[in-house]
């Protein structure tokens, strides 16, 4: 069922994201014109037109991420921390083995924090959980997010005994779930959760969900900017944008409404 689930929720997040429905509309006003149906050609020729030029113009998912991005406030001070928990997402597995060496993406602030608190707290674990999210996978992934981190960490001086890694969670609720299951931190135990800000507030209430209590939100990869800042042209980086912040928002949405419903 929960192969099932995936491969769903997979197929889903290709038909919500905004670069498909441009795709549509181009068939669209293709098969029109071939139909000789040329009114609707005509408008669906102008809306993809439409489309396109908002797109580049406007820097429309920085409005969609920006109240996912403030929901948690920026790095509290902490006395004592137990361990850190880290959300894979910001490598790239398959440049990682084809170049033999850890490639990180546009997440990779995830590390570099992650790091960054490792050697502030010394004492406290880090837990690295990430397996492959990507539905060629199934059968089974040549490398994981979690072999990429381990190459990581361990590049970076961290000692093998504060590591822990989980490597065969596919989504945010499987990386809660098998992360508990990893490591059953106690009621008394504080760890940190460190993840992109548009993905904590469904990675928090994920893992509360999953039975951490004392989980403190440490967000960063903040991507979202001052609207007047992203006027301009530029297709590429507000596509992108606009496709990560309509997974967010339907990601958190079907979230609820299933948590909600079980």
């Amino acid at each position: 069922m929960d192969t099932l689930f995936f491969i769903l929720a997979k197929v889903a997040g290709i038909l919500i994201r905004p670069e498909s429905w441009l795709v549509l509309l181009g068939a669209a006003a293709f098969l029109t014109s071939l139909l000789r149906w040329f009114r609707l050609c005509r408008l669906f020729s102008a809306l993809t037109l439409l489309a396109l030029v908002a797109v580049a113009v406007l820097p429309l998912g920085d409005l969609l991420l920006r109240p996912l991005e403030a929901r948690y406030p920026m790095s509290p001070a902490l006395e004592r921390v137990d361990g850190i928990v880290v959300l894979g997402g910001g490598e790239d597995p398959a440049a990682s083995a084809y170049w033999q060496q850890p490639q990180l993406g546009e997440g990779a602030d995830r590390y570099t924090a992650a790091l960054a608190l490792a050697r502030l707290h010394p004492e406290a674990k880090v837990l690295f959980t990430g397996g492959s999210g990507r539905l060629r996978s199934l059968a089974g992934a040549k490398t994981s997010e979690a072999a990429v981190a381990e190459s990581f960490f361990r590049q970076q001086g961290l000692e093998p005994e504060r590591l822990l890694l989980e490597d065969r969670s596919r989504n945010t609720a499987e990386n809660a779930r098998l992360a508990f299951a990893l490591v059953r931190p106690g009621s008394e135990e504080t760890w940190i959760l460190v993840t992109s800000a548009f993905h904590m507030p469904r990675a928090h209430r994920s893992f509360q969900d999953a039975g951490w209590e004392q989980l403190v939100p440490w967000p960063v990869d903040h991507r979202s900017r001052a609207f007047v800042d992203g006027l301009g042209w530029n297709l590429a980086h507000n596509l992108t944008m606009l496709n990560t912040a309509v997974q967010a928002w339907v990601g958190l949405l079907a979230y609820r409404l299933l948590s909600g419903s079980r």
